[in-house]
């Protein structure tokens, strides 16, 4: 993938490089500051994606990418010290929105979506292709198929993820870190390393000191967001 950086920050753009550095199927073709230069260097290197920074002097990452017509406009990647932009960042369509300082776990993550969506569009598929709708689960000695729709929340169990359906919990043989890169992200986000949990489910949210945060599902399951994917949380929600 080529790849832009756009941040008004010249140490933050270093931060960026030298993650996407340790990648060798990546290419970073240039760097803006501003977002008229990032308009500029959209149109003349065709970058397939871009990490933009929200806030910079000028016009903001956000409308920077409002100005590139939505056929020409490439994967967006966006960076900020601020939550309160997640509603934005899916209007223009944002494949993730990454807190700063940026997490390598979170950034880890984000690569990889990008890498799967690059890898559909390059192929024609349609996103929904990616998404199952359905896990056949091991209980005993007979196979149980759990729909998908039907999971409230998802947990790491070690090697297997823990599917919450109800009262009831199945082990699918099938890290929750891998798990997590097959599930519709309109329906589903990562609210901590070890915790997924399905968009529609969330009936409250209480900000904690830490700017961790504390859900509430809609059947009373109390479950923690850490900071590191609140933003993540936030733009979901935002989508709904």
């Amino acid at each position: 993938m080529r790849i832009l950086i756009v941040d008004d920050e010249p140490l933050a753009r270093r931060g960026v490089h030298a993650r996407l550095a340790e990648h060798t199927d990546l290419a970073v073709v240039g760097h803006a500051d501003n977002g008229e230069d990032a308009i500029a260097a959209i149109h003349a290197e065709r970058p397939d994606l871009v990490f933009m920074d929200v806030q910079m002097p000028g016009l903001s990452g956000i409308d920077a990418l409002r100005r590139v017509p939505a056929m020409e406009r490439p994967l967006a990647i966006l960076l900020t010290a601020y939550e309160q932009y997640a509603v934005s960042a899916f209007d223009v369509h944002a494949l993730d929105y990454l807190l700063k300082p940026i997490d390598d776990e979170r950034f880890a993550e984000s690569l990889d979506r990008a890498r799967a969506t690059f890898r559909q569009r390059s192929a024609g598929e349609p996103a929904a292709a990616t998404w199952p709708s359905r896990f056949s689960v091991r209980v005993g000695n007979r196979t149980a198929i759990v729909d998908s729709q039907d999971i409230d929340w998802i947990e790491a169990c070690d090697d297997y993820a823990g599917l919450h359906v109800g009262t009831r919990t199945y082990l699918l043989r099938e890290p929750l870190h891998q798990l997590a890169h097959k599930l519709d992200p309109a329906r589903f986000v990562r609210i901590h390393r070890s915790t997924i949990v399905r968009v529609d489910r969330i009936a409250e949210l209480e900000a904690l000191p830490n700017r961790d945060c504390l859900l509430r599902l809609h059947d009373g399951t109390p479950l923690r967001a850490s900071r590191t994917y609140v933003d993540r949380l936030h733009a979901a929600l935002a989508a709904r």
